[in-house]
């Protein structure tokens, strides 16, 4: 297993080499943040392809979840190093869109663009509802159709 030091070498030199190919403008010096998606590293694994071949395209999370780890909040503008579970750089993310969704809210086209499952919205409820029920369950919360939801939007600047 890696050390954090050679997983944080790794991934600011991917930001090095993405802001290299910025010009004069470009600064390595500009603010990110590295972060898996999933919480496995089966999933963290997989959702990582997935956004860097642009299959996936949205995510969301618990706003309770921000609020109990202390997470900032993401917004418009954001970039984000993508790694696989054990910290390997796989892309680069602009954060595109931002906003505050009741879990019922969510549309056919944020499940489409989730780039998981059938992209369906039906698979999408299913398949989320579960995930997020254990969410709940880890911060002493009751899911509900109201559950307040981080969406986000992104897109792919760079790629491994």
């Amino acid at each position: 297993m890696r050390s954090m030091m050679t997983i944080e070498s790794e991934v600011e030199r991917f930001w090095r080499s993405y802001t290299s190919t910025l010009g004069p403008g470009g600064s390595s010096a500009r603010p990110y943040d590295s972060w898996h998606f999933g919480d496995t590293e089966t999933l963290a694994n997989e959702l990582s392809e997935l956004v860097r071949t642009g299959r996936k395209t949205s995510t969301s999370s618990l706003v309770w979840t921000h609020e109990e780890k202390g997470w900032k909040m993401p917004v418009v503008g954001d970039h984000v190093v993508v790694t696989t579970w054990d910290g390997k750089p796989s892309c680069i993310i602009e954060i595109t869109e931002v906003a505050i969704r009741p879990f019922g809210e969510i549309d056919e086209r944020f499940a489409y663009d989730y780039g998981e499952g059938d992209r369906t919205l039906r698979w999408w409820r299913e398949a989320m509802w579960d995930y997020y029920a254990e969410e709940c369950r880890k911060l002493g919360r009751k899911r509900s159709p109201d559950m307040p939801l981080v969406c986000q939007r992104f897109r792919v600047i760079h790629k491994s």
